[in-house]
């Protein structure tokens, strides 16, 4: 399966069209919320006969479209919607270009929605700075086509560059090379100019427009944000070289020459996103001790895998995020130990069967590989590829038997792959082929390939990991689970003393796998720990919710504020999920939400939306 198969685009097959490179002209207007300009695509006909190009669009209001090389109008039409996937943009091509290996370059000049899905214009007040707008773009998985038309598919990797006018005391960046400013016709405006030389699939392009500030933190990396943050990033993520270098020990070469971080706003709706050359970053990564900085790790492992090789489509997503998870453990294992990369992996494990726990483990979406069809991607979203995807490479990699060895793999894979899309099939057959001695000797023999690909469930092997870190969490765990409310005074804060903070998250984390404990222990656990007064919001993400689930009513002003406050959809969707459930808070919880869903990102009000609605009925 592979691009003849995208199921999440429109846009006319990579098999007949490729858009080698497209650029950008755009006018950044805050008033209106929208983005106007042009995009300029260089196609490649790869086969005879193709009369007409198919965009994936959304929301997008087309004004004209022409060849460039003669200014010739041509026809255009925008098609009915799909329910999920856009409104597909219909060009008939130039007779003299209809036949294989013809180029052509194609202008359309457009302006965005204000409710573009792919972007969140944010008022002064909504900045830590309260002074100034703020735009940001999360294009994955299939909203770069609110931003521009194009082949919205993954399958197709391009270069662009881009010249993009703002307001005059505002700063942009881009997932590309800064080339310069120039200024703007309009004195009170000025414009960016970018360069991306490496081929990225759509859902790459990024940009961002605020009152941007930056420190250095490498020699091949600023960190960006609003003032009022810069000074904490640069302290939490000084370390990013290291882990740079840990990479390419790894996976070879990094290809992108700059990597910086941007630290988004707070309604952000992800961890962190791998735009290339600039890494954006949740502030709740903002813990005051480094100890949540180990979310680059994961970002800067998708500069290989996922960026340099991608997916071809989102039902192969396991290639991105399964392989990048599995890179972001080695370079864990390669700056704290090997006890600390397994203890990642028996949390991910947790996570997993939480996951298939909560959709079933007969759910399609519990699958490596699952059906996309008519669904968008958005929905399907979940830790199933990463921990499903990334246990798969650990248990080959026992198989193989030497981490070196398959190092050696991985650098290959990405040598072999880099620049290009692919499907399952493409990495298993090369897997084979590199290990084949190890495949002749049966060394893969018993290894179910269609089990892990498309089972559902759990995996069909659990390996043997190093439970080291993980034991004294699960001991603390079950001494609380069992605790009767006239032991919970023995309890005290020496009980975390020696723990660090990812073994106090898999505390918590294993404590919401037990039954809700009672509003006593809950009460001693707060004397004893008060993780309500922690910085890091992984620890009182966990703890808010182990209240909820305890009917603990003190917490729902501390829920609800966090739950709206910060808008990474790991926390806040649980949150409102629990805080939507507990009758006690159902409608302050429901009242929050109305009230801020403005604020929020639209991937994340809409997700939040259609839970509330599903528990109200």
């Amino acid at each position: 399966m592979d691009r003849r198969d995208d199921k999440s685009s429109l846009s006319t097959s990579s098999e007949e069209v490729v858009t080698e490179n497209f650029s950008l002209e755009w006018n950044i207007r805050f008033y209106t919320k929208v983005i106007s300009g042009e995009i300029v695509l260089d196609l490649k006909i790869l086969r005879d006969g193709v009369s007409q190009l198919v965009l994936d669009t959304s929301d997008l209001q087309i004004d004209a479209v022409e060849n460039t090389s003669n200014s010739e109008k041509l026809k255009f039409q925008l098609k009915e919607p799909h329910k999920c996937l856009g409104t597909p943009l219909e060009i008939i091509l130039p007779s003299e270009v209809q036949k294989k290996d013809s180029k052509v370059s194609i202008k359309i000049t457009y302006k965005t929605s204000p409710t573009a899905s792919a972007v969140q214009w944010l008022k002064p007040v909504q900045t830590a700075g309260k002074k100034h707008p703020y735009l940001f773009s999360q294009c994955q998985a299939i909203h770069a086509r609110s931003l521009m038309p194009c082949q919205d598919s993954p399958s197709v990797k391009s270069t662009y560059d881009a010249k993009v006018t703002v307001p005059r005391d505002l700063i942009a960046l881009m997932s590309a090379e800064r080339c310069g400013v120039e200024p703007s016709a309009d004195p009170s405006e000025k414009t960016f100019l970018f360069k991306q030389k490496v081929p990225i699939p759509s859902y790459l392009l990024a940009v961002v427009v605020g009152k941007l500030e930056s420190r250095k933190i490498g020699p091949r990396s600023l960190v960006w944000s609003e003032k009022e943050y810069v000074e904490d990033a640069e302290y939490e993520f000084s370390e990013t070289e290291n882990m740079l270098k840990a990479a390419e020990e790894i996976l070879g070469p990094y290809e992108w020459g700059q990597y910086d971080l941007l630290i988004l706003p707070p309604s952000f709706p992800y961890g962190g996103m791998e735009n290339p050359c600039l890494t954006f970053i949740t502030p709740t990564c903002l813990a005051g001790n480094r100890s949540l900085a180990n979310v680059v790790a994961h970002e800067i492992a998708h500069s290989w895998t996922g960026n340099l090789v991608t997916n071809c489509s989102w039902e192969h997503f396991w290639l991105n995020e399964g392989f990048t998870v599995f890179a972001e453990r080695k370079i864990i294992g390669r700056l704290q130990s090997k006890k600390h990369r397994d203890f990642h992996f028996i949390g991910g494990w947790k996570e997993l069967h939480n996951e298939v726990q909560g959709y079933g483990a007969k759910h399609n979406y519990t699958k490596l590989i699952p059906n996309l069809e008519d669904v968008d991607p958005d929905d399907a979203y979940s830790r199933v590829p990463y921990e499903k995807g990334s246990i798969f490479l650990y248990y080959l990699e026992k198989l193989v038997g030497s981490e070196a060895e398959f190092e050696d793999f991985l650098k290959s894979y990405i040598q072999k792959f880099k620049f290009k899309s692919i499907n399952t099939a493409d990495w298993k057959s090369f897997f084979l082929s590199f290990f084949h001695e190890k495949e002749s000797s049966g060394v893969f023999a018993d290894v179910d390939w269609d089990q892990w690909f498309y089972g559902v469930g759990m995996p069909p092997v659990k390996p043997s990991l190093d439970t080291t870190l993980s034991s004294a969490c699960s001991e603390l765990c079950q001494k609380w689970s069992k605790a009767e409310e006239q032991d919970v005074i023995n309890f005290s804060s020496v009980d975390i003393r020696d723990m660090d903070s990812g073994q106090i998250i898999e505390f918590l984390r294993l404590l919401l796998l037990e039954p809700p404990l009672t509003d006593v222990c809950v009460r001693e656990m707060h004397r004893c720990f008060n993780f309500n007064a922690s910085g890091n919001a992984e620890i009182k993400f966990r703890w808010l919710r182990l209240c909820l689930r305890a009917s603990y009513e003190p917490c729902i002003p501390s829920a609800i504020e966090f739950a709206t406050k910060w808008g990474r959809l790991k926390f806040t969707r649980p949150l409102f999920r629990d805080l939507f459930n507990f009758k006690p808070s159902h409608e302050k919880a429901t009242s929050a939400f109305n009230d801020h869903k403005e604020n929020m990102h639209p991937i994340t009000s809409s997700m939040i939306a259609k839970d509330l609605k599903e528990i109200d009925g």
